[in-house]
C-alpha cells in the first residue's frame, strides 16, 4: 500500500556556513560535452543521452551514498539513479570516480553528465551548478578513537576542548560542509583529507583525534570496516549562532541542462513523496525514513542559504 506523502517540517539552515567555504576548485570549467544544455545540431543533453542509451555520473566514495567497487558502481544515490534515469529512458548510469573537489569542476568541463555524490545543497555550490530537488536529509557525527578517550560528542565539544588550550587534532574532508563548519565555529583543523577512508585512517593510526562527518556514512564504515581502533558518537545536528544546519544532498547536474534536470526531477518526486519507494531504493544502505527531504523544503530555499 502506498505511504502517504509526509507531513510538512519546518527546517532552518543558517547562511553563516556556506560562507565558510573557500571553494576555489569549484570555479566552473567552460565547454565540454552538454556544457550548453546541447549538441551543435541542436539536440538537448537529455535527447543525446536518450540517443545514447546510457549517462555517466560522477562520484567521490563517500559510502554508503556512493562508491565504485569492482568496476560497478554501488550505494544509495546510485540506486536512486538507476531508478530514475531507467524511467527516462535512459537505461545504463555508468559510474566514475574522482576525487570530492573535482566533481564540480569536472561537471562543467564535460568529462561526465551529472554527480551522484549526495552533494549538499549550498549557495556557493549552486553558483556553479544546478541542484537538482532534495533527495537526502543528513545529520553530522565523529569518528573518534575507540572508547572515546577526549570524551568528545559533538563539534560544540571540539571547540571548548581547543578553546580550554587541549591539543585536539580534528580531521574533516577537503571541501566537505563539516570544513565550513569547523571554519564557523574557529576550529583548528589539523587535516583535510581526500576521501572518507583517510578520514578514518587518520583516527585509527592516532594522527587526528576526530574526524567529522556525515553521519550515515561514519556509521557505515565502522560497521564494515572491520576496523576496531575506531567508534562512532551519535549524530547531531550542528547548529551555528543558535540556528540548526539543515543538511539536504541531491543529484548535481550543469546549469544549461534545463530539461535533463526538469525531467529528473519530476522522476525523484514520484520516490521522495512515497515513503515505500524511497526506502525501497536507500534502506539497505542505512537509510530511514528520517532521511526523507521534507516536503516543503526547496532547492531554491536551500540555494538562498536562509530559511530561518
Amino acid at each position: 500500500m502506498m505511504t502517504t506523502r509526509r507531513s510538512h517540517t519546518p527546517v532552518r539552515i543558517g547562511a553563516a556556513v556556506v560562507s565558510a567555504f573557500a571553494l576555489a576548485a569549484l570555479t566552473a570549467c567552460s565547454g565540454g560535452s552538454g556544457g550548453t544544455g546541447g549538441s551543435d545540431d541542436g539536440k538537448s543533453t537529455l535527447d543525446q543521452l536518450k540517443e545514447k542509451g546510457s549517462i555517466t555520473v560522477a562520484v567521490a566514495d563517500e559510502r554508503p551514498y556512493s562508491w565504485k567497487e569492482d568496476g560497478e558502481g554501488k550505494g544509495a544515490t546510485i540506486a536512486i539513479d538507476r531508478e530514475i534515469f531507467k524511467a527516462m529512458g535512459i537505461d545504463e548510469v555508468k559510474v566514475v570516480e574522482v576525487d570530492w573537489n573535482s566533481l564540480i569542476p569536472g561537471l562543467n568541463a564535460g568529462r561526465f553528465d551529472a554527480v551522484s555524490a549526495g552533494m549538499s545543497i549550498l549557495p556557493d555550490r549552486c553558483a556553479q551548478a544546478a541542484f537538482s530537488d532534495p533527495e537526502i536529509m543528513y545529520t553530522t557525527g565523529l569518528m573518534v578513537a575507540k572508547g572515546n578517550p577526549l570524551g568528545l560528542q559533538t563539534l560544540d565539544d571540539v571547540k571548548k576542548a581547543q578553546d580550554a588550550g587541549e591539543d585536539v587534532k580534528l580531521a574533516v574532508l577537503n571541501g566537505g560542509i563539516e570544513a565550513g563548519y569547523a571554519d564557523s565555529l574557529g576550529l583548528k583543523v589539523s587535516q583535510s583529507v581526500k576521501d572518507a577512508q583517510s578520514g578514518m585512517d587518520v583516527v585509527a593510526n592516532g594522527r587526528a583525534d576526530v574526524f567529522a562527518m556525515t553521519a550515515i556514512s561514519l556509521n557505515y564504515m565502522a560497521q564494515n570496516s572491520g576496523n576496531d581502533k575506531v567508534e562512532t558518537t551519535d549524530a547531531f545536528v550542528q547548529e551555528l549562532d543558535g540556528v540548526a544546519q539543515i543538511g539536504a544532498g541531491s543529484e548535481v547536474f550543469r546549469k544549461g541542462d534545463t530539461e535533463l534536470l526538469k525531467a529528473y526531477n519530476e522522476q525523484l518526486d514520484k520516490i521522495t513523496s512515497d515513503e515505500d519507494s524511497y526506502l525501497g531504493l536507500v534502506g539497505d544502505y542505512g537509510f530511514t525514513k528520517e532521511n526523507m527531504p521534507p516536503a516543503d523544503l526547496t532547492t531554491e530555499q536551500l540555494c538562498k542559504g536562509d530559511l530561518g
